[in-house]
């Protein structure tokens, strides 16, 4: 129950913002919504690593950032241009780490940015797949596996575990 503790929090927090209203009804039915849906939904334990670097994660704000309006241009004009978008790929990216969480913020901010979206992973092998548009050529393809690995390793240096960090340098 520990370790469900933080989700629990999340649920309520998320379950008031919806209702709009911080009053005790509003808190005391989020914690029934958070305990129903933690026993109903089984959602495996993510374990965090309890570590943050607040330097690393202004890194990683950054490059995301910079990213995102990159990403934003490049689709406005594919958008707009005669011949479209060109080809997209579907493209595989191994991550360096193992972490569930890491994948997963990895994964989140990759779809956050225009042009890309994650669409299946390999848990067991830690592998994103990605639908990127305009990705035609091998140059393009390996481009696209650099920054998606250059925003892990931010975020592992930001929000990762001693062993993620350890997993970077092998």
């Amino acid at each position: 129950m520990i370790k469900q503790l933080p989700l629990l929090l999340v649920l309520i927090v998320l379950w008031m913002l919806l209702w709009g209203s911080l009053t005790l009804l509003t808190f005391l039915t989020g914690v029934l919504v958070a305990i129903v849906v933690t026993r109903v939904f089984y959602l495996p334990p993510v374990e965090l690593s309890g570590r943050f670097h607040p330097l690393w994660f202004v890194v990683f704000l950054l490059r995301f950032a910079i990213e995102l309006v990159k990403a934003s241009f490049i689709v406005a004009a594919q958008a707009f241009s005669p011949k479209g978008p060109g080809r997209s790929s579907v493209i595989g990216v191994q991550l360096l780490t193992r972490s569930d969480f890491i994948m997963t913020v990895t994964a989140i901010a990759i779809s956050l940015i225009p042009g890309s979206i994650v669409v299946e992973v390999d848990r067991a092998g830690g592998i994103l797949y990605l639908h990127v548009l305009g990705a035609a050529s091998g140059e393009a393809i390996e481009k696209v596996r650099h920054n998606v690995l250059a925003i892990e390793v931010l975020l592992v240096r930001a929000l990762g575990s001693r062993d993620d960090i350890g997993s970077l340098s092998k």
